[in-house]
């Protein structure tokens, strides 16, 4: 999960997710890592872009549809790291779903 993610021509959604941990790792990384993996397999994900400094992440993953993101919320695996995230991961957390009328990108 590096760089910038490449996606189509809008509309298409983001979902952007922001959050301050808790104390530990917990599982936390492997879990992160299967959950982007499982995502990347979903019908409909588009890419994913995350950062985190020692007090906040930001993940914001792309999909075709709003079907698609429900799709992927009610994944069985990925139910499970949600129940996770209240109880160990997180202190606190907000999710907000956009949809992308416009984007641009430049490389060099």
């Amino acid at each position: 999960m590096s760089g910038i993610a490449k996606t189509p021509q809008p509309p298409y959604y983001a979902v952007i997710f922001s959050s301050q941990r808790a104390e530990g790792d917990n599982g936390y990384g492997k879990m992160a890592e299967k959950m982007v993996d499982l995502a990347s397999q979903q019908q409909g994900f588009l890419g994913v872009e995350s950062a985190r400094d020692e007090g906040l992440g930001i993940t914001v993953s792309y999909w075709e549809s709003l079907d698609a993101i429900k799709l992927w919320k009610e994944n069985s695996a990925h139910k499970i790291a949600q129940d996770k995230g209240k109880t160990d991961w997180y202190k606190n957390f907000s999710l907000r779903v956009c949809k992308v009328e416009r984007d641009k990108y430049f490389e060099m």
